[in-house]
């Protein structure tokens, strides 16, 4: 007779287990979009063959990472059912998604250009989440399938790498609509047509037909067709991952005879980037006044036009040196301002060197934290935001003057802002804050950096901008462990901190 062998199981282990029963569908949507990076991850062996680079680098760079990534996610589709998720599940489903999607690209930097696991995630986590920081230097001698990878991830993460899979997968419905606005918990706006399938699928074509009208415009102007390519899918993603160190001012450097033709096509379409794509639709079916009568565009016009001729005005009174044409002055400073306020991090100045005096540089770090539109593929706090705020504070304002029955709403574009939606605004708009002022603390601490730059360096990050008040070595040298803390900084500005925030919390584990 044999003794039976009782498993004691503690309360938390059991918890454990019925969890992750109830929650396993989770894995089944992490395996679908896993699935779908991993045939994406086969694009770059084309450059790849195009170019020859055999000599350089090895196929297996992208077919060992893309075949993994593939397989894992085609087993965990295959051993988990499908349901549709809560919010909270969406959240989970988003936060854990992106950094999945962040490891399996930096597999490609780790295996062809033998980064280090810490740079290469960063370089990832920068590139889908359109950011644009980089810590690789010499791009112009670097292979062209891995360039073509940095920019084509940026292009993916541009619109969302979740509206990606729904557009590619044709899901509709309650899930979608869960995973829809978990990726981008914006404030509550219009959508173009009934349904998520048809509104991501209007949102992609619009996407789409802006990036092929930026590559024929670079091309025309002289690009190759190689580097049209890759700045117009980190353009309209408003990414600014570039084939060459200079980044746009490349083409200035090499006496390129269309270079100020490349430079005012460059802003056009960062701007188009920068905007919110609901605009585009409209201005698509002939409502062109849309441009200047939403309320955020014309926030949006504002700040473009207001920090530009103050930038303007700076670089006349302060910079040193022998005054420059003043049409090159405009260029330039217009060129930095769309830069920023699109989140998009090109460059065709330093924007760190004395061109731009220090109120340049106050506009600039202002900017990072605004960024772009609402519904827009930009970083930042966004426009929409900003302009409710201020609306929020005239609102306060008048409640102090006007008589105590007054009846005094938040309206914005006609509209009443609900309580709820303000409440969220000014929570995220304090979260934005503090999550930029802690990680200039911990940035300022572990290294050498000066206080401007280390507020820079996150605001950045969080902002998903690119560009800060260093130079791209000293980003690379920096400590892992603040690279680290960058990296949450871009995943939490790119999701809007509220699904990474959610991973945190004890109340995300219960049943």
């Amino acid at each position: 007779m044999t003794d039976k062998i009782t498993v004691q199981t503690t309360p938390l282990q059991r918890h454990a287990v019925t969890w992750l029963g109830e929650k396993a569908f989770i894995l089944s949507y992490l395996g679908s979009i896993l699935t779908v990076i991993g045939v994406v991850m086969y694009i770059p062996l084309i450059p790849w063959f195009i170019y020859h680079e055999g000599n350089r680098i090895s196929a297996f760079t992208f077919i060992i990472p893309a075949t993994a990534t593939l397989l894992l996610g085609l087993a965990a589709q295959r051993r988990f059912e499908l349901k549709a998720p809560s919010v909270r599940d969406a959240m989970i489903i988003t936060a854990i998604g992106w950094v999945l999607i962040s490891l399996a690209g930096a597999m490609p930097f780790i295996i062809g250009l033998h980064q280090s696991f810490i740079n290469s995630f960063f370089e990832a986590v920068s590139g889908f989440t359109t950011t644009g920081i980089t810590v690789f230097e010499g791009l112009d001698a670097m292979p062209r399938s891995i360039l073509f990878w940095r920019s084509f991830i940026q292009w993916l993460g541009g619109l969302g790498i979740l509206t990606f899979f729904l557009a590619v997968s044709f899901r509709g419905g309650s899930a979608a609509a869960s995973l829809f606005g978990a990726e981008g918990h914006k404030i509550s706006s219009a959508r173009p047509v009934p349904g998520i399938f048809h509104t991501v699928r209007i949102l992609w074509g619009i996407y789409i037909v802006l990036t092929l009208a930026s590559i024929i415009t670079y091309y025309l102007g002289g690009m190759s067709g190689f580097d049209a390519l890759n700045h117009s899918l980190t353009n309209i993603s408003t990414g600014g991952f570039s084939t060459h160190d200079a980044s746009i001012g490349y083409y200035a450097g090499q006496h390129y005879p269309h270079a100020v033709l490349l430079e005012y096509a460059t802003i056009f379409f960062m701007l188009a980037g920068g905007m919110n794509f609901l605009i585009h639709f409209r201005v698509a079916n002939g409502n062109v006044k849309a441009l200047i009568t939403d309320f955020e565009m014309r926030w949006f016009w504002g700040i473009i036009i207001g920090a530009t001729a103050l930038m303007v005005l700076d670089h006349f009174v302060h910079a040193p040196g022998r005054p420059l044409a003043v049409e090159k002055v405009f260029r330039d400073c217009l060129f930095q301002v769309a830069s920023m306020i699109s989140s998009t991090g090109f460059a065709t100045r330093d924007i760190n060197s004395a061109f731009f005096p220090a109120m340049s540089k106050q506009i600039f770090f202002l900017l990072m934290i605004v960024g772009g539109c609402v519904g827009s593929t930009a970083g930042g706090i966004k426009v929409l935001r900003v302009g409710i705020l201020v609306q929020m504070f005239k609102t306060q304002l008048f409640r102090i003057i006007a008589p105590r029955q007054a009846v005094s709403p938040v309206i914005v574009q006609g509209h009443e802002i609900a309580g709820q939606e303000l409440e969220r605004i000014a929570a995220l708009f304090t979260a934005w804050l503090l999550l930029i002022a802690i990680g200039a603390g911990f940035t300022a601490f572990f290294s050498n950096l000066d206080a401007w730059q280390s507020l820079s360096g996150m605001a950045s990050a969080v902002g998903n901008m690119g560009p800060f008040y260093f130079s791209v070595h000293k980003m690379a040298s920096l400590n892992w462990s603040i690279k680290a803390v960058y990296i949450f900084g871009m995943l939490a500005g790119r999701l809007e901190i509220l699904p990474l925030a959610v991973l945190f919390m004890k109340g995300t584990w219960k049943k």
